[in-house]
């Protein structure tokens, strides 16, 4: 079955109120031209690098202004709508990085919470520490929807490839990757991430992108991109501001690319062996 993919680029700034008058009309527009399945990018709702002016705007996930905005938009324009993420208060103080997809209906048919904490030191001296704020997630979610089977994955989340591999040996078609990238490591590794994350399990990514210079001093790095499984960009977006892009897509091309290289079927376990020279202090296997 064909649909119309979207990802809508934005560039969340710290009031959560603005931020969903940008995506509301991003996602109206995109409906307008066809798209069926419309995906925000990671932190919709709010990017702020302050931790005690974030929480001093968040909500639980019942009092969420994205949240609520999502819903209403899925129904009103009768479509799946994927927010990538948006920032959602927790009882112990703690925030989730959690995306949320609803359907024509207007209800929620689940959530997905970032697995991979982002806490790194960059070599331009940024330094992160999502966990430090951020409760992780430990379950991979995967739904069956009506077009295809859709996997979720946020931001960091494409550095750890088993957990694209294992939704895709479960069915997975198409992989979610919304993400508010920096621009460092987006230059370095972005492209390459989601090209090889797309050939290597044979399906479709769609990675809409927080892009450009943000009111809290960040800068991200955009390229919002919809990848087909042989690794061919579908459509992208530029480098900053914001975009809607869109891709038709097939999922039996997905079946198709599995049939031209059929690693998920060839994978076989194996046992890592160490073995240590005996003039390194061991003794030779």
């Amino acid at each position: 079955m064909t649909f119309k993919a979207a990802a809508i680029q934005m560039c969340s700034g710290i009031d959560p109120a603005r931020n969903v008058e940008t995506m509301a009309s991003l996602v109206s527009e995109a409906a307008s031209q066809g798209a069926v399945y419309i995906q925000t990018p990671e932190m919709t709702g709010a990017i702020q690098r302050d931790r005690e002016g974030l929480r001093a705007v968040l909500k639980d996930e019942a009092s969420d202004l994205v949240v609520r905005e999502a819903a209403r938009l899925a129904g009103e324009l009768d479509i799946y709508l994927h927010i990538g993420s948006t920032p959602i208060g927790l009882s112990d103080g703690k925030i989730a990085n959690r995306g949320f997809l609803f359907g024509p209906d207007g209800k929620k048919i689940c959530d997905y919470d970032k697995i991979h904490m982002f806490d790194v030191d960059l070599a331009n001296g940024e330094s992160w520490r999502e966990s430090a704020a951020y409760r992780p997630g430990s379950t991979a979610r995967m739904v069956d929807l009506p077009f295809g089977k859709l996997g979720f994955a946020i931001c960091y989340d494409v550095r750890f490839p088993e957990l694209f591999r294992r939704q895709a040996i479960a069915g997975a078609e198409i992989m979610s990757l919304p993400a508010a990238f920096t621009r460092q490591t987006g230059e370095a590794h972005w492209e390459i991430l989601l090209r090889a994350r797309a050939i290597e399990n044979g399906l479709f990514v769609v990675a809409a992108a927080q892009a450009g210079a943000h009111e809290d001093g960040r800068e991200t790095f955009g390229h919002s991109m919809i990848i087909d499984p042989w690794g061919r960009v579908l459509a992208q977006a530029g480098p900053a501001g914001e975009a809607v892009i869109m891709a038709e897509i097939d999922v039996a091309a997905a079946h198709a690319a599995r049939g031209r290289i059929p690693n998920l079927k060839n994978a076989r376990d194996f046992v890592l062996e160490q073995v240590v020279p005996a003039g390194k202090g061991g003794v030779a296997a």
